[in-house]
């Protein structure tokens, strides 16, 4: 099956954005990740699109997408964590909805078939039927993820819906025996258990998470190609005049919006917590915390072709975020005392669900799994982001869990 990411690793100019009006060297390679584009274009037959114009819309896509992405997060997770539920890790179905989607818009060749005002795609000559489409395929995934749209819909959505940051969360809960069960009364606690036991629980959370994650962005491929007939193509005009100056507002009015409400929150006439603010608070800081990923990303990830540091530096930088968060808000007096620490206490978690949720992704991490040229090189990158993201949690939540103790944050 193609790989739903990029092979070549080599390193990039950044001067980004880019210029539709220069032309693009077939030939050129681009680094493989999901979160950062590269500094290629097409000529046009349409005006040229400057390089502000297309910084901005860009980072539109970004900060809109980012918001969708978070509230998609934080739905499926209220959906999906509840009394009797199979799987306990909330994030898990999120992780792999963002994968699900990755996989389908790597391997898509019909949505952006127009690429910069173009179409890429050309029938092959009968000699070259079996080079031809390979290579056709492989440029014009490089080409689309220099388009805005693109770009917002895989590291914007996707890269906000995933969260890497809380699923290292999980992951030292489930060691700790502190994972949170929902058919739990409020306030009692998992009754302690053999060690081994709990070592076996951070097991399958991290084989739970990582499996069906890769899974779902191979089957997201599978997706693009079998419906391959029936995916439509979008007008590269109307995305042009129409969808990348409405979003422009959109996404920046949204944004200005959720600090407003920030600023007076919605729920405080509703009793003493209600899911409106903690959503709102994530979705403030969500918008921040992608950029973040995606400019790290853009200047670190070719720096070493075999190790995607800039994703390994926000995945570790969001978990180290999250675990200090974490530890506040389980802390006697800041966000586990009512009522005065409620808006304390939606803050951080607004921090958690948003900033880390959206500069940590599992959508492109498991894509740069996939997508690196040795296997062994894979293993590397995935057992070095597990194993020092734990690490850092195991210092950070584990010097509290294991002296103080965890207090019930009243935003819970």
């Amino acid at each position: 099956m193609p790989s739903t990411t990029e092979e070549d690793n080599h390193s990039q100019n950044n001067s980004y954005p880019l210029r539709e009006a220069q032309q693009t060297n077939p030939n050129e390679s681009w680094p493989s990740s999901g979160d950062h584009t590269a500094p290629a274009s097409h000529a046009s037959a349409t005006q040229p699109l400057s390089k502000h114009a297309t910084h901005i819309y860009t980072v539109s896509y970004l900060i809109f997408f980012s918001l969708l992405g978070t509230l998609a997060r934080l739905g499926l997770q209220a959906l999906t964590f509840y009394i009797g539920a199979p799987v306990v890790t909330g994030v898990l179905w999120a992780n792999v909805g963002g994968s699900l989607v990755m996989g389908f818009l790597s391997e898509d060749q019909n949505l952006f078939r127009e690429e910069w005002g173009q179409k890429s795609a050309k029938e092959p000559a009968p000699d070259a039927v079996g080079i031809e489409p390979k290579i056709r395929n492989k440029n014009h995934l490089a080409v689309k993820k220099t388009i805005p749209l693109y770009i917002g819909l895989t590291t914007g959505f996707c890269g906000c819906f995933t969260s890497f940051s809380s699923f290292m969360r999980d992951v030292f809960l489930a060691l700790a025996n502190a994972l949170p069960d929902p058919s739990l009364p409020t306030g009692s606690h998992i009754a302690s258990r053999n060690g081994g036991y709990s070592f076996m629980a951070l097991v399958a959370v991290i084989i739970l998470t990582v499996s069906l994650s890769l899974s779902a962005l191979i089957v997201g491929a599978h997706l693009a190609l079998a419906l391959t007939r029936v995916t439509p193509t979008v007008p590269f005009a109307f995305t042009r005049r129409v969808l990348d100056r409405v979003v422009v507002v959109l996404a920046w009015g949204c944004w200005l919006g959720a600090v407003f409400l920030a600023i007076w929150p919605p729920d405080r006439h509703n009793g003493p917590d209600v899911w409106r603010g903690r959503a709102v608070f994530a979705l403030v800081f969500a918008p921040l915390g992608c950029l973040l990923r995606f400019y790290v990303s853009l200047h670190l990830n070719s720096r070493i072709p075999t190790f995607p540091l800039g994703t390994f530096a926000v995945n570790i930088f969001g978990t180290i975020i999250e675990g200090l968060c974490y530890d506040l808000q389980h802390v006697s007096g800041l966000g586990a005392v009512v009522p005065a620490a409620l808006t304390g206490c939606q803050v951080l978690q607004g921090v958690m669900d948003g900033f880390c949720g959206s500069a940590t992704t599992i959508s492109t991490w498991v894509a740069e799994l996939k997508g690196l040229a040795h296997r062994r090189h894979s293993y590397l990158y995935g057992s070095a982001s597990v194993v020092v993201g734990l690490g850092f949690l195991v210092v950070i939540m584990g010097s509290l869990l294991w002296t103080r103790g965890f207090a019930e944050p009243v935003c819970r």
